[in-house]
């Protein structure tokens, strides 16, 4: 299912997501038109509670639209059932959160291994896979811990693991320096970095100018609407 290049990956046609009370309707985001390329390293902006977790969960199929289209590689994700849409979800798509979301009575080795089971991986290969992001992050010596015995830093580069292992297109990072001091984040940003570099998508959402700088383009959302799409100079 790759996309030919001029194709976008993702593509927002007009979405709207609205919640219906007996009296009104009340919209967290209006007319969203978005395209997203492959390879691309992109930002979204703006103040608390002006919608970019819901269009996060939007494209990674968490949630779905009130109205409108989305687009994923071509497939229309609003026209799909559940059962299409959590296999798009776990072939293509890692997630990475502020609050890690780490299962706490699994070590780390089990907490990376995790996706590789969804996706009905055999043993011999989960086993290289997961070995191979131990060493990558450094945490061979901390793979029988717990999420509890780990810093915050060391849990985000586990959640990162997780969310890489299983050779998404697409990452989506929901404040992820957002529990950690500036020598952690900046080194998660080293990693998106390299990862983008790498071919994969990544969108962020971040309230620092300093995580914006390190993408290529930045999408500011206020009051559930795209305000402004540049690129960073």
């Amino acid at each position: 299912m790759e996309n030919n290049r001029s194709e976008p990956m993702i593509k927002l046609e007009n979405v709207d997501k609205y919640i219906d009370s007996r009296f009104q309707r009340t919209f967290i985001l209006k007319g969203i038109d978005l395209e997203v390329r492959q390879g691309e390293f992109l930002t979204l902006m703006g103040p608390s509670g002006a919608g970019k977790s819901s269009l996060m969960n939007i494209i990674g199929m968490l949630d779905e639209p009130s109205a409108g289209e989305y687009y994923f590689f071509d497939n229309p994700v609003h026209k799909m059932k559940e059962k299409q849409k959590s296999e798009m979800h776990k072939n293509y798509i890692g997630f990475i959160f502020q609050a890690y979301h780490l299962i706490d009575e699994l070590t780390v080795y089990e907490n990376i291994e995790t996706p590789l089971l969804y996706k009905g991986v055999n043993g011999s290969q989960r086993k290289s896979m997961v070995a191979e992001m131990l060493d990558r992050f450094n945490m061979v010596a901390k793979k029988d811990l717990f999420p509890e015995q780990l810093s915050g830093g060391q849990q985000q580069l586990v959640g990162i693991a997780r969310a890489i292992v299983g050779e998404p297109k697409l990452i989506l990072a929901d404040e992820p320096t957002g529990n950690l001091h500036s020598d952690q984040g900046k080194a998660i940003m080293d990693i998106f970095q390299k990862l983008n570099e790498e071919g994969i998508t990544i969108i962020q959402v971040t309230h620092s100018e300093e995580n914006a700088k390190r993408g290529k383009r930045v999408v500011k959302v206020v009051d559930g609407a795209i305000e402004s799409d540049e690129l960073v100079k």
